[in-house]
């Protein structure tokens, strides 16, 4: 249900792209704003973005296999970083080009400014719909999450409603700021507003790739899962009868909503090598059940009394994760 509502996000916001694309254009190239010009290619860059996230969702869902036995997850994420490079080749540079070539270029005479006006009016309410399609289901992911605004957009779960979300915010912001530099333009008879505004559109372009690819980068990398996951498996699995202590734990996202989950444990010293086996099993099932997001799990018995590894530990979180010995 999730990916549906994640493809049918992406979708409205790809042909609300397409449709402004062509209306800036057109009045840009009629008027000679820099700042429509430059909103074209904001429009071109985020329809893009999103023919590239649609990619990355049907790729990330390929089951998986031999050579890839975690599953493919990691293509949204890196799909989703070449959309956010996307953003910035083709919408940031073309705006700071087109807002350079304006205040310092030879004046050139712009006509029928107030084409502009109702292009860009129309274009605020086909972003304002695809906005609210992204800010309804970021709601909801945040309800099922338990995440701030600010730890959603930071750390999402799925990069692909998080880059229409940031694209179509900054689409609403640069509409404003094209209709600021537009209506300075008229009253003033000076074009160098035009091209301010197209350079504010340009920063904003880029502010908003460099987000989208931070939050890319660090789910490449391989970002562990959410600490209060961490949390909820430690005292999980230190509440178990059979278990002594949790020595260490290692997570990664591997997918949207797929958590690789590997546990060291301490096991009580009166178990035979059937009961240990018996154990590590049950627990395997236990945790995939009670967890839904683990998608694979790894449990290794190990020794609380192991300095080395006591010491890896304590250097990763800051501590050790099990009691003194």
């Amino acid at each position: 249900m999730a990916e549906a509502e994640s493809r049918l996000t992406v979708t409205l916001a790809l042909c609300a792209n397409v449709g402004v694309g062509i209306l800036k254009l057109a009045a840009g190239l009629i008027t000679g704003s820099a700042a429509l010009l430059s909103e074209a290619a904001h429009s071109a860059g985020d329809s893009t973005t999103e023919v590239l996230l649609l990619v990355a969702q049907r790729r990330s869902a390929r089951p998986a296999d031999r050579s890839h036995p975690f599953g493919y997850g990691k293509e949204r994420y890196f799909w989703s970083l070449l959309a956010a490079v996307a953003i910035f080749v083709s919408g940031a540079g073309f705006a700071f080009y087109q807002g350079l070539r304006t205040i310092f270029g030879p004046d050139e005479a712009s006509s029928h400014l107030w084409i502009n006006y109702p292009v860009l009016a129309l274009a605020a309410v086909l972003e304002g719909i695809s906005l609210r399609q992204a800010a309804g289901q970021m709601q909801k992911e945040r309800a099922r999450t338990r995440s701030s605004l600010r730890a959603y957009v930071a750390r999402p779960r799925d990069p692909t409603v998080n880059s229409v979300l940031l694209e179509d915010a900054a689409a609403m912001v640069g509409i404003s700021l094209a209709l600021a530099g537009v209506g300075l333009h008229q009253l003033t008879g000076s074009a160098v507003w035009d091209g301010a505004a197209s350079l504010a559109i340009g920063a904003l372009l880029l502010g908003v790739s460099g987000v989208l690819a931070r939050a890319c980068q660090a789910l490449l990398v391989g970002r562990q899962a959410d600490p209060r996951l961490l949390t909820a498996v430690e005292k999980f699995l230190e509440d178990r009868d059979e278990v002594l202590d949790l020595v260490d734990v290692l997570t990664m996202m591997v997918g949207t909503d797929s958590v690789l989950l590997c546990a060291r444990v301490d096991f009580i010293d009166d178990l035979t090598a059937s009961d240990l086996e018996e154990a590590c099993v049950r627990l395997d099932e236990e945790l995939r059940e009670r967890f839904g997001e683990l998608g694979e799990v790894f449990i290794q018995p190990a020794s609380r009394g192991d300095a080395a590894l006591r010491e890896r530990v304590a250097a990763r979180y800051g501590h050790a994760l099990a009691d003194e010995p």
